[in-house]
């Protein structure tokens, strides 16, 4: 995922809090009734895990359902030094390593709750890591442990100016977001205006990002064992919850 990595470390980290729109707090309580919704926390609360855990809001989100362990693996040290500035209070060890690596942080049936949230998934290099990222949560999920999924749905190609998307703005930052559909992927560029003393400098990356779709999903997490308890749409992000038998 290096492409995607340096597409964070040179631009999207020192932004991605900003471009959520909402306080910390907000953000948390939000991730918070959305995994309740999804199941998360309704059988043991003993070892969760968040892959891409961003700045923390699902980490904070699931020590606030009582979690007593929480892993939170990202590949951003700024933003797991944000994940670690903000908490005081509860459980969460901090990762820097690749999401892929999680089976290699715990024992197998061991885990109550995997989950995966925001884009997350669309990162990974290829299928072939998405359908073993499925593999490996099952492995390490205890019988009835759930796994909690959103990503961003792609399938659906955009034409001609509905290509580009108004992220946010304010007085000193306006970010926008262009799309390139290839068959399986999209390049994403992200272009984000800065105003200073000198006027205003555009600051630019793109990477590519994995087109799923929810039917291909949900038929794979079957396949391993998974039972689907969810699959549903908010706000164009795919929300998928399963549950190991």
């Amino acid at each position: 995922m290096s492409q995607v990595q340096d597409h964070y470390c040179n631009l999207l980290a020192a932004h991605y809090s900003w471009m959520n729109g909402m306080p910390f707090e907000e953000k948390v309580a939000e991730q918070r009734a959305l995994l309740t919704s999804l199941g998360i926390g309704m059988g043991s609360k003993g070892l969760a895990i968040d892959l891409g855990a961003g700045p923390g809001y699902q980490a904070h989100a699931l020590g606030e359902i009582g979690f007593e362990t929480i892993l939170a693996l990202d590949t951003s040290r700024p933003l797991l030094d944000e994940l670690e500035a903000a908490n005081d209070r509860y459980p969460i060890r901090a990762i820097l390593a690749d999401l892929r690596d999680f089976p290699t942080f715990v024992e197998k049936t061991s885990v109550d709750a995997v989950v995966c949230m925001g884009d997350t998934l669309t990162h990974l290099n290829d299928l072939s890591d998405v359908w073993t990222l499925f593999q490996d949560a099952h492995e390490v999920l205890r019988s009835d442990g759930r796994l909690a999924l959103t990503f961003r749905d792609l399938s659906t190609e955009l034409t001609g100016l509905d290509r580009f998307l108004p992220i946010r703005a304010d007085d000193q930052r306006i970010m926008t977001c262009a799309l390139e559909y290839e068959p399986d992927r999209v390049v994403v560029t992200d272009l984000i205006h800065i105003h200073a003393e000198n006027g205003w400098t555009l600051h630019k990356s793109s990477y590519r990002k994995l087109r799923l779709d929810s039917a291909s999903v949900t038929q794979e997490l079957a396949g391993i064992g998974f039972v689907v308890d969810h699959d549903g749409a908010i706000g164009g992000m795919r929300v998928i919850a399963a549950r190991k038998l």
